[in-house]
């Protein structure tokens, strides 16, 4: 399990990406904020681009974006040959996101669902591993070549 996460999303997500921070560096996640850095209006791939480069140099294993509907960030992310985003609302989606599709990036709607149950989300996902096998196979088309 990586303990250093990539974190960003859009001004509708900032209030949650903050205490997001607070509970994952509490729980000894080391966090980088690829922003935004407030909530004021911005755009998402300003934010979204950066951090899934640094997934793809392996500078991080894994990232948190949360924005209003979870969507703008996860196809902003997805347009990267080497991330696989999952928008997740709940708990098994969390799961096999990272269970059947190796999902490197979990993306949240933070207007949609409790803080509660996305540092949750956030748990589940950045704890549950790959199972491989049949899956591997599938997720190794993924990319476009």
């Amino acid at each position: 399990m990586s303990k250093k996460i990539a974190i960003g999303g859009d001004h509708a997500g900032y209030a949650y990406k903050q205490d997001m921070i607070a509970k994952l560096e509490a729980a000894g996640y080391i966090i980088k904020d690829f922003g935004p850095y407030t909530d004021a209006s911005a755009d998402y791939p300003d934010f979204v681009h950066p951090l899934a480069e640094a997934i793809e140099s392996g500078d991080f294993e894994k990232g948190i974006l949360i924005c209003g509907s979870g969507n703008g960030v996860a196809i902003t992310a997805n347009k990267h040959q080497g991330i696989r985003a999952a928008l997740c609302w709940n708990q098994d989606l969390a799961a096999l996101s990272r269970q059947h599709n190796d999902a490197n990036v979990l993306a949240l709607p933070a207007r949609f669902i409790p803080f509660d149950l996305a540092v949750e989300l956030a748990e589940i996902f950045l704890s549950t591993d790959f199972e491989g096998g049949r899956h591997a196979t599938r997720v190794n088309k993924i990319a476009c070549k």
